[in-house]
């Protein structure tokens, strides 16, 4: 029996050998890349949910868009796979001789993937009711969402970037990103010392545009610069703009539902479809309007890719509202937030462990332990979305967008390819990343690594510690 007992022992000791002197190794690539300080790491076992590595895995950390990673399975859960947002049209009033003599009603329901085409396809629905014209208005209803447009802690030098724009129920998209609340300024140099051209897309969408810029030579620098001015819809471009060069800026919305409306109504007229009335309001759509026509946008597994690979702000503030207002009624980011943090403890999760103040991950403010992240990660192999969950994720080193996304360029070498997948993180001096990397041994596991007071080099030095458990686990 002694002897039996010893052979055990040396048994367990032969076993836990590789994970010490695995732990030695990751603590000391640690120590060499990120230093011990302003470092968070948690590397955990998907098998057992056991925490094989930390470094400072229970400190509060700010995610960044690794809380998006939160804010996507609760979306998945709480409102489900196949859910799609609406956008509906209504027309209120008589139709004679081909004028409707009322107005028309635009409802949102969140939907970020609202383009032109559909205001296209509002022209069409209305032309086979037989309106050629309207004679009122053209009215939003904005009303599913409430509270602030603007996501909290945004400053306001970032007001004008794609990153932090405003979102209303009623928004609209510009491209295949579905950058909501977003208008994209695509600027040409022409002729030497002359303005450049430029256009917008869809439209000028009742923005005004100042061009200061001028167009150098071939040769010369690209120094322009397409800012929207902080409090209005005053956009002012200026800089250099090389000959023969095309630049494309993304531009936030001032009042994401009122630009949206004049992008509608901009479409229509280039469609045969007048509104005389040339203003237009915020307004909810009465009792004795008719609902003539709905648009869905595509179900949220399908948006979900774009939404987490391309790390999509916009969309992850309109799906915490849209939780808020799904769950407690009206569609606020606060609400939302409390949605998450219920959905935190669902989970089983130390609710302790995660303060919120949006989803996006813009605000400093956020906090997560990096051993709470890869807990989540963890638990998310349980739930019943983790296919489209999983699917969703960034994957290190595949060149298309909406692959390898945050990560396409990131882990792009042929023993690395492939083996994480994982979302990133950055908002000011803060770099995180966290997922599921694939060691060199074949096994998964789940990682978090979180950083602050930071400079950019932060992403290599994360990136060599990841490599550092490929080969070593």
């Amino acid at each position: 029996m002694k002897k039996l007992m010893q052979i055990f022992l040396v048994l367990i000791l032969f076993i836990s050998l590789p994970l010490t002197t695995n732990a030695h190794v990751l603590d000391q690539a640690v120590t060499k890349n990120l230093g011990k300080s302003n470092t968070s790491v948690s590397l955990r076992s998907l098998t057992t949910g056991n925490i094989l590595y930390e470094h400072n895995g229970q400190a509060l950390m700010k995610p960044a868009s690794t809380i998006k990673l939160l804010t996507g399975s609760a979306a998945l859960h709480v409102l489900g796979k196949d859910y799609t947002f609406t956008t509906d049209l209504y027309i209120d009033g008589d139709i004679i001789d081909g004028t409707l003599y009322g107005d028309v009603y635009i409802k949102g329901g969140g939907d970020p993937t609202l383009q032109q085409q559909d205001f296209l396809t509002f022209a069409k629905v209305l032309k086979r009711y037989g309106i050629r014209q309207v004679q009122g208005h053209l009215y939003g209803d904005d009303s599913a969402f409430s509270g602030s447009v603007l996501t909290p802690g945004i400053v306001k030098q970032d007001e004008t970037e794609y990153y932090a724009a405003r979102i209303s129920a009623l928004t609209m998209s510009p491209n295949a990103d579905y950058d909501a609340g977003t208008v994209i300024v695509q600027v040409t140099g022409n002729t030497v010392k002359k303005a450049p051209s430029f256009t917008v897309l869809p439209n000028t969408s009742g923005m005004k545009f100042v061009n200061q810029a001028r167009t150098g030579a071939k040769t010369s620098k690209n120094t322009l610069s397409v800012k929207r001015q902080y409090g209005s819809s005053t956009v002012v471009i200026t800089g250099n703009i090389p000959q023969g060069s095309t630049v494309k800026k993304w531009v936030t919305l001032q009042d994401p539902t009122m630009n949206t409306l004049h992008a509608i109504r901009t479409t229509w007229q280039t469609a045969a479809l007048n509104v005389t009335n040339p203003s237009v309001g915020r307004k909810i759509v009465p009792a004795t309007a008719r609902k003539i026509y709905t648009k869905e946008s595509l179900p949220l597994h399908k948006l979900y890719p774009v939404f987490m690979k391309l790390s999509n702000n916009s969309i992850a503030d309109i799906l915490v509202k849209t939780m808020g207002r799904e769950v407690h009624g009206i569609g606020t980011t606060e609400n939302g937030v409390a949605v998450l943090r219920d959905y935190v403890a669902s989970l089983g999760l130390n609710v302790s462990q995660w303060r919120f103040e949006d989803g996006s991950g813009m605000s400093h403010v956020n906090r997560v332990s990096a051993n709470e992240l890869t807990a989540l990660l963890t638990t998310m192999q349980q739930q019943a979305m983790y296919s489209s969950f999983y699917q969703g994720l960034p994957i290190g080193g595949q060149p298309s967008r909406l692959v390898g996304g945050s990560l396409r360029t990131r882990f792009d070498t042929n023993v690395l390819r492939g083996r994480v997948v994982a979302k990133t993180g950055s908002i000011t001096n803060v770099y995180t990343l966290s997922g599921y990397v694939t060691a060199k041994s074949g096994r998964q596991y789940a990682f978090a690594i979180m950083t602050d007071h930071k400079n950019a080099q932060a992403i290599k030095q994360i990136d060599r510690l990841v490599e550092s458990i490929i080969q070593n686990y």
